[in-house]
């Protein structure tokens, strides 16, 4: 079976390969996530700093790796970088069910983080090289709903075999060597040359300015929605609502993240350059209902919609990174971009509680408060900013071809 591409074809099992890197993106500290309330058991000795280093050093090692990987990636040694990535995060995932201190652990989880750096600027980055045009994002789309599907799947799963022995939570670390031997197979298919007539040849170098923009405006959305991972558990303790259902709704959270990128050529077809506006509506309407409301089916409803908004906009963000630059530097353009996730992963909490302190809220419900008024201006923004690159989307995404 041969997959059309825009520019070509490829088989299925190159299709696969590509797949594979998307979904092991979503892996680093998933692991420990479900174990996080027993380390103080686990390593009594433990101190809350080592137990927080645990969580956001790889996260803080990936932020500079994405930036580097993307800056070698100009090369010709892409595949060399993805094995190397590919090749760390398996190995320190064995390290990790081998474990039996803290120090350890948290030595293992930094090289994790070097390992999934390198990784994820790659994830797109190959997509970007081997598809072009509505076929490039679509299968962005593709990427961002199978690395949430992958998200949600490997968190159910991480929780479950917890229960039975903690080490075994980090077996989902070595996915990632399944993708290493699957990876191995895309040398014997290289990506065909981007059309000349496509929008990268446009491009001499990257263009900062709209780079620049664009790492902005996936800042803020990701900002803006990231207040429902954090904050869900203590607003349902807040209502005397299970517990087990606030974990069900982040879960319905990222597969609504998910569902768009399985449709997105025929959403942005029917949205057109309203796309952004309409998915910064979604996220306002939702964090709104997410501060007001006390029912369990409406802050459900309220957290899908603002998944959905979210689903649309990262895959289209993805693409215009590409397109902003030539073919050889569209994965350093991505990297760029896609640091600006892992920014506001870190950031989102404190800045949250600074704006908190300024207003002297304790409410539960502030930061959904907050970032409702940060999306609604938003929205006004891309409404008005239309045809704008950035905020609007021109006739290149949704005319028939």
């Amino acid at each position: 079976m041969r997959v059309k591409t825009g520019k070509g074809d490829i088989s299925l099992i190159t299709l696969i390969a590509i797949w594979s890197v998307s979904a092991v993106t979503s892996l680093p500290g998933l692991a420990i996530s479900p174990i996080l309330g027993d380390m103080n058991n686990i390593f009594p000795k433990a101190s809350d700093l080592e137990i927080q280093m645990l969580t956001s050093l790889p996260s803080l090692l990936i932020i500079p790796f994405v930036v580097v990987a993307g800056r070698l990636t100009t090369g010709q040694n892409r595949l060399s970088l993805l094995y190397t990535g590919l090749a760390i995060f398996t190995i320190c995932g064995v390290a990790c069910l081998l474990a039996k201190s803290m120090t350890a652990l948290i030595v293992i989880s930094c090289i994790l983080g070097i390992g999934a750096g390198i990784i994820i600027p790659l994830s797109t980055g190959l997509v970007v090289d081997y598809f072009t045009d509505s076929y490039r994002v679509r299968q962005l789309g593709y990427s961002s709903a199978i690395n949430n599907l992958t998200l949600v799947a490997a968190t159910a799963l991480t929780g479950y075999v917890a229960d039975i022995n903690w080490h075994l939570s980090f077996l989902v670390y070595l996915l990632p060597g399944v993708s290493l031997i699957l990876c191995l197979l895309l040398r014997r298919e290289s990506p065909a040359p981007e059309p000349q007539q496509s929008d990268q040849y446009k491009q001499s170098s990257i263009n900062y300015r709209h780079l620049i923009v664009l790492t902005v405006f996936y800042f803020v959305i990701t900002y803006a929605t990231l207040v429902i991972t954090f904050d869900t558990a203590f607003l349902f303790e807040k209502y005397h609502i299970k517990q087990e259902l606030a974990g069900v709704s982040i879960s319905l959270f990222f597969l609504a993240i998910m569902l768009p990128g399985l449709f997105i050529n025929k959403i942005i077809r029917a949205t057109r350059s309203y796309t952004n506006a309409l998915c910064c509506l979604c996220l306002s309407i939702g964090l709104a209902l997410l501060s007001v409301s006390k029912s369990p089916a409406v802050l459900i409803f309220g957290i899908i919609i603002t998944g959905l908004g979210y689903g649309v906009m990262q895959p289209l963000i993805y693409d215009k990174a590409a397109i902003i630059a030539p073919p050889q530097q569209a994965t350093r353009a991505l990297s760029i971009v896609m640091a600006a996730n892992y920014i506001a992963i870190i950031l989102c909490p404190f800045m949250i509680d600074f704006a908190r302190k300024i207003v002297h809220s304790n409410s539960e419900t502030f930061g959904f408060s907050l970032n409702a008024i940060v999306t609604i201006i938003l929205a006004i923004v891309a409404f008005v900013g239309r045809q704008n690159f950035v905020l609007g989307l021109d006739s290149s995404y949704y005319s028939d071809k």
